[in-house]
């Protein structure tokens, strides 16, 4: 079935997201899986890292959604574009937007890395510097 992996991962993040659910999206992660992103020079291993990386993500907003304008599935590859707004701890709305890639094992997540630009991510963060845009409506979890 087309898609069908790619929309696993994103149903499972929307779930984190929304309801701070970090296990049904570690769940897709293999024992020997790596996971990172352009801010991060660590790069996270197995389902334990997985849970790590996810957390910290989880924990770098306040309230976060993301929403998805393309999601392309070639073989064992996903590559997802999508568009992250939320509310950082001080208040103010951060938004930006990234591509990541996913290579899959059968199942499960081999590889995952998210490409955007951790710069203006941290001037929005720390200096409220961001273009201003709507807070999402989720609550932490």
């Amino acid at each position: 079935m087309a898609m069908e992996r790619a929309q696993r991962f994103v149903d499972a993040l929307l779930k984190l997201e929304e309801h701070g659910d970090v296990d049904g999206l570690v769940s897709l992660f293999s024992d020997d899986a790596q996971v990172s992103n352009a801010a991060s020079a660590r790069v996270f291993s197995g389902p334990d890292g997985a849970r790590r990386f996810w957390k910290e993500y989880k924990g770098t907003l306040a309230q976060v959604r993301s929403t998805f304008r393309n999601m392309i599935e070639a073989g064992d590859r996903v590559a997802l574009e999508w568009e992250t707004q939320g509310t950082a701890h001080n208040g103010s709305a951060v938004s930006y937007e990234g591509v990541s890639i996913i290579e899959w094992d059968g199942d499960r997540i081999r590889r995952f890395y998210a490409y955007f630009d951790p710069y203006a991510l941290g001037q929005e963060l720390s200096q409220n510097t961001g273009p201003r845009s709507q807070v999402p409506d989720t609550t932490p979890a």
